[in-house]
């Protein structure tokens, strides 16, 4: 694993309400064992930009790939990506885990578009981890003249995850046009914050 996340840092910040995981039995054999599926099982990840994939009401298991996008479609689909099960999904792509490598990709159906997203499970959730923490605790300044230096102040701040991000694993912002990346933007120009958070009174009125 590239990085070194535990459960306990998670609900530390956010509280078990605000830490989402996928149950062991949601797995379809033999992929629940990897190393991927067991940082999902055990850790999980912070809700709110990342959805997790919740399993089928029939089966009680997460979809494969085959069964959620036309697989088909996917020029550069890797081989027997069809197979992945899908564990969460992040704006408009699809997320899946590869149980060989521990990799995650984004299936844009839109698009028909694949890409690797994450060299492992641990970068996903750590990516999502400083995110959160950023929306949960990032102040703006109230009164006038403080919009600029506070907006220079959190690019700052999204521009700091995605160097040491990158330093470790150059595949979550590897081009302008990641997930990642368009979250990144949006973030920076003080979208994704709750209407109750710490920038509510700055961006909301």
């Amino acid at each position: 694993m590239l990085f070194d996340v535990t459960r306990g840092e998670l609900a530390e910040v956010f509280g078990e309400d605000g830490t989402a995981s996928i149950p062991a039995s949601a797995f379809p054999p033999p992929t629940g064992d990897s190393a991927g599926a067991r940082l999902l099982q055990r850790v999980g990840v912070p809700t709110g930009t990342l959805l997790l994939r919740q399993p089928g009401e029939d089966n009680g298991l997460l979809p494969l790939v085959r069964e959620v996008v036309h697989i088909e479609d996917f020029e550069n689909a890797p081989q027997d990506s069809g197979t992945w099960p899908v564990i969460g999904w992040l704006l408009n792509a699809h997320l899946a885990l590869d149980p060989a490598s521990g990799a995650v990709h984004a299936f844009d159906a839109d698009e028909e578009t694949v890409q690797q997203l994450h060299t492992d499970v641990s970068c996903l959730i750590q990516v999502t981890l400083r995110f959160q923490r950023l929306l949960a605790e990032f102040t703006f300044s109230e009164g006038d003249g403080a919009e600029d230096a506070d907006f220079e102040r959190l690019e700052r701040e999204v521009e700091r995850i995605r160097q040491e991000t990158s330093s470790v694993d150059p595949f979550p912002f590897q081009d302008d046009e990641t997930v990642w990346s368009v979250v990144a933007e949006e973030i920076a120009a003080g979208q994704r914050f709750r209407g109750t958070g710490p920038g509510a009174p700055s961006l909301h009125g």
